[in-house]
């Protein structure tokens, strides 16, 4: 019976739709996965035109006619789960061509797992429908999963990513005359090849990177590729992965980070595709163009980032927990108008900025919601606190109004009127 199912499955893939119209076929049709965790696989369905919508994705043990509709679809008897939402990155692609990124969770392969164990053969299948939009019947195209270890002949595909410094603090702060921890990334992965990319770093003021940016390059189409700002390169890499599943990924040299500008840095985790052969996807055997689609290093999520801190004001209160202000320093001259910042603080509901005449009482307040560090200062400020030298702090406010932490003082000088 499995035999026959998969012996079906071949010749669905050559007669998806009927004469007369495109055919939907997959590249590859059949790919190695690892048995005991998560993989991903880069998947190209060609012949969609404009006639066919993508719609769901299932895995499944068994297949069964499709009919009325073309091609085989998962017997519900058989169902392991379906694509979640947050991993379906599949998109359009070229011309009638469709990029779909196959991120097998590890409920699945646990479910097809133990199904082998219970005497079902080492192979799944994924299952993706296609919808008519011209009337006809809708197509369902399968991709064989055959389990493995994991190792050599599995694509090269990242399935978990973490970023960790060796400082234990919760939140990076750097001194711009103190020498900066290092920091690694622990990476889960299948597969062997080469992992390339580079570390970049995003400074304060310039605009945040979106989910897509953060994205491994593999996990684009082709024409999408080299699309993804860019920014500071820190430093490059390139490591050979052996078929172990796990390599801790050193950071870049620490001397490197800048810390010319108080403020928030993001430090970006970039990761290039690879051609590595068991990731190939050709284009040929679908219709889609010519040649093989490199998708070694693909990742069905974005990759993590790692923020630090650079600020030069006074530290913590009395239990070395208080609020750390960034800017401005004590230094600076602040008109009309200035950019008040501080670290964010766990839990917190809202930030109530205080300023204050130095051993006097307060002459200006301000609240802002907890998600936002910061505060633009209105123009009248200078007139509404002039005369007498000032200074300004922090309160962390829990949603009952409570103080969960407050800054030490700082000196502010304003323009004189």
């Amino acid at each position: 019976m499995r035999l026959f199912a998969i012996i079906s499955l071949l010749l669905a893939s050559t007669l998806a739709v009927a004469p007369g119209r495109a055919q939907v076929t997959v590249n590859p049709t059949g790919v190695n996965v690892a048995s005991q965790g998560a993989t991903t696989v880069f998947l190209t369905f060609g012949g969609l035109g404009s006639d066919f919508v993508a719609a769901e994705a299932f895995w499944c043990g068994e297949l069964m006619p499709a009919s009325p509709d073309a091609g085989q679809r998962c017997d519900p008897a058989t169902l392991f789960g379906q694509l979640p939402a947050r991993f379906d990155l599949s998109r359009p692609s070229g011309t009638g061509a469709f990029t779909d990124i196959m991120s097998i969770p590890v409920s699945v392969t646990r479910r097809a797992y133990q199904a082998a164990a219970n005497g079902a053969p080492a192979a799944f299948f994924y299952v993706r429908r296609f919808q008519s939009l011209t009337g006809g019947p809708d197509v369902y195209v399968a991709v064989t999963c055959r389990m493995t270890s994991g190792g050599a002949t599995t694509p090269l595909s990242l399935v978990d990513v973490t970023i960790v410094p060796e400082s234990d603090a919760p939140v990076l702060t750097l001194q711009r005359d103190v020498p900066a921890p290092s920091w690694f990334a622990d990476i889960k992965y299948t597969g062997t090849g080469t992992l390339m990319g580079r570390w970049e770093v995003v400074l304060p003021g310039e605009e945040l990177p979106a989910a897509e940016d953060l994205l491994a390059e593999a996990a684009l189409p082709l024409e999408l590729r080299g699309t993804q700002r860019r920014w500071m390169q820190l430093e490059r890499f390139s490591v050979f992965l052996p078929p172990t599943g796990r390599v801790r990924l050193p950071g870049p040299d620490p001397a490197r980070l800048p810390r010319d500008v108080d403020g928030a840095y993001l430090v970006l985790l970039r990761i290039e595709a690879s051609d590595e052969r068991d990731g190939r996807s050709s284009l040929d055997a679908v219709g889609a163009g010519s040649g093989f689609v490199a998708s070694g290093a693909v990742a069905g999520f974005p990759m993590p980032t790692l923020r630090y801190f650079v600020g030069s004001g006074e530290g913590s209160g009395a239990a070395g927990h208080g609020l750390r202000l960034l800017t401005p320093d004590d230094t600076a001259l602040v008109s009309g108008g200035g950019h008040f910042t501080w670290m964010p603080w766990a839990h917190a509901a809202r930030y109530r900025l205080e300023i204050a005449k130095v051993d006097g009482p307060l002459v200006f307040e301000a609240v802002v919601d907890g998600k936002t560090p910061e505060y633009h200062s209105p123009p009248f400020l200078a007139q509404r606190t002039a005369g007498g030298a000032l200074r300004w702090r922090v309160r962390a406010l829990d949603a009952e109004g409570r103080e969960l932490a407050r800054s030490a003082w700082r000196a502010l000088t304003l323009p004189s009127q």
